[in-house]
């Protein structure tokens, strides 16, 4: 018989334990270095994937010209999603609690790892809006402010587009706090703002250098619901992904415009 997978056996108990709530974990501890290197250290497929879906989105609902305050809600160690809203934004702010992540924000805006030079390029490529942009990384230093903040504490109607990649699903696994993260990042930019948010689908935690984070197990169904109070012209779009991190079921990824 063979023996039993521990991370498996952990995210299985994961399942059947309390409820964990956003307030019960440790973020500041969070280990920045190990999760970059493992999710951002390469372009994956999946990201690939993602880049388009968003970039293709901005590009269709913004003109050009168009120059607002743009909000990445979660940064944590993923520069993408700031990337692709950076021809449209005069300011990008980098909205993060764990103290951990928001150290290594501040040390990579400076000088970021090679690997976001080929995150650049597929951003870039065939998207002259993003192609006109000689210098991205400096640019992206000069606008960026990473800022301490909870999801839980934001204002409404503050930002002219946001991103929020992997944070409402991952930061809990009680689904009242999942719908209320969800609704406070889009509440939080003008109304008619344009939006993308990535989500684990079907997630049942995940691991960190060892430590296990909970998460909460989301369809797209789910998903809609949550956008449904706040959110019109919603698309989701399913990203299979199976070698990521453990215990989901691929991603989904959902634009749209504030009600």
């Amino acid at each position: 018989m063979l023996d039993e997978d521990p991370r498996a056996a952990a995210l299985a108990d994961h399942l059947v334990a309390d409820p964990i709530g956003n307030e019960d974990v440790d973020w500041d501890d969070f280990d920045s270095r190990a999760y970059f290197e493992h999710n951002y250290g390469a372009l994956r497929w999946d990201d690939t994937a993602i880049i388009k879906i968003i970039a293709d989105f901005f590009k269709a609902s913004l003109p050009e010209k168009f120059i607002g305050h743009a909000i990445d809600v979660g940064a944590g160690t993923n520069l993408y999603p700031a990337l692709t809203m950076l021809p449209y934004a005069s300011r990008v702010t980098l909205y993060e609690r764990a103290y951990s992540n928001r150290v290594w924000l501040e040390r990579t805006l400076p000088k970021p790892q090679e690997s976001w030079g080929r995150f650049w390029k597929e951003i870039s490529t065939t998207r002259e809006t993003y192609d006109r942009i000689s210098s991205p990384f400096d640019v992206l230093a000069d606008r960026a402010e990473v800022v301490k903040g909870n999801v839980f504490d934001l204002k409404p109607n503050q930002y002219h587009l946001g991103t929020m990649f992997f944070v409402a699903e991952s930061i809990t696994t009680r689904d009242d706090e999942f719908r209320r993260a969800t609704r406070l990042f889009v509440e939080s930019l003008v109304p008619g703002a344009p939006f993308a948010a990535a989500f684990m689908r079907n997630s049942s935690g995940y691991f960190v250098a060892g430590t296990r984070f909970p998460a909460c197990s989301v369809s797209e169904e789910d998903l809609r619901e949550a956008l449904a109070p706040v959110a019109r012209r919603v698309e989701i779009e399913t990203v299979e992904s199976d070698d990521l991190r453990d215990g989901y079921c691929g991603m989904m990824v959902a634009t749209g415009r504030k009600r």
